[in-house]
């Protein structure tokens, strides 16, 4: 099979490939080898940066996924990164590899997922980099949620984020619509808290609002639920009425009473044991 090189410009070809072989060499050039090699020479790239290219052009890479990974190697990199997880309570380095949680520097990550073979239009569409190319997610903790990420600043006055779009489902509840009760709570540093305290049978919505996918979900299962939101006006509140909707609906629900002005994170940070939380859950009410 012959064609024009497309690593060079020329007007009659001289491009030849072998399909058995899976070689090239175009005979204007002097250029050959496999399509590795190709790769390498149409895109500049280096051996380990076209087999990514490959994998991506494939659909063997995806994105957001490369993207968790590139911020879970981070994390142990950044002190700082390390001290604020601390400082929220969470500590435990199995904790923190079961819920990938990881840390964007902000300034390398374009430059890694096009190593990887991704375009930059690729990011951009996917929310991982801003119109200007920068990393959406620096200077924050980030946990990955399924399709969607979920960042928190090491500088408190500026606000989380996710990526665009629906929330989806509950979190995790591919591992757990099948556990014994779930304790829901309002967000991923109060998962994290009742995981690293032993407590794995937990999810969380994303707010106290749960959409129609999050309800039906809790609607389908046949667990008890214990509703352990904040344990301000707000929290308490939407427990209240979420549990009402629940046992309306032929379900078992308890609300958690957090001492107030708490919510799981910082009742365990404050210095709450797991057998502390365990007498909450069981002096829950309806």
């Amino acid at each position: 099979m012959g064609g024009l090189c497309p690593l060079h410009r020329e007007t009659r070809p001289s491009f030849w490939v072998h399909p058995t072989k899976n070689l090239f060499y175009c005979h204007g050039c002097g250029q050959g080898g496999d399509v590795i090699r190709l790769v390498e020479r149409w895109h500049h790239l280096s051996f380990s940066g076209a087999v990514a290219h490959l994998h991506a052009w494939l659909g063997s890479l995806d994105l957001v996924s490369e993207t968790a990974a590139f911020y879970r190697a981070q994390l142990p990199r950044f002190a700082e990164a390390v001290a604020y997880l601390t400082e929220r309570g969470i500590h435990d380095s199995h904790t923190i590899a079961e819920l990938g949680i990881g840390y964007a520097p902000g300034a390398c990550l374009r430059a890694h997922l096009q190593q990887l073979g991704f375009g930059v239009a690729q990011m951009r569409d996917a929310g991982v980099i801003d119109a200007r190319g920068r990393d959406s997610w620096f200077r924050r903790i980030v946990f990955p949620c399924g399709e969607n990420f979920y960042g928190r600043s090491l500088d408190d006055h500026i606000a989380h984020r996710f990526l665009s779009g629906r929330k989806g489902g509950l979190y995790r509840w591919e591992h757990l619509a099948r556990a014994g009760n779930i304790v829901l709570v309002e967000g991923m540093w109060d998962v994290a808290a009742l995981w690293q305290a032993g407590f794995s049978a937990v999810t969380c919505g994303w707010g106290t609002h749960l959409n129609r996918i999050q309800y039906e979900q809790l609607a389908g299962c046949e667990q008890t639920v214990w509703i352990a939101f904040d344990g301000d006006d707000a929290g308490q509140n939407a427990a209240r009425d979420l549990g009402q909707r629940l046992r309306t609906d032929g379900h078992t629900a308890f609300r958690v009473s957090l001492p107030e002005g708490h919510d799981p994170a910082s009742y365990f940070a404050a210095g709450a044991t797991p057998a502390d939380f365990q007498q909450l859950l069981d002096e829950a009410q309806p």
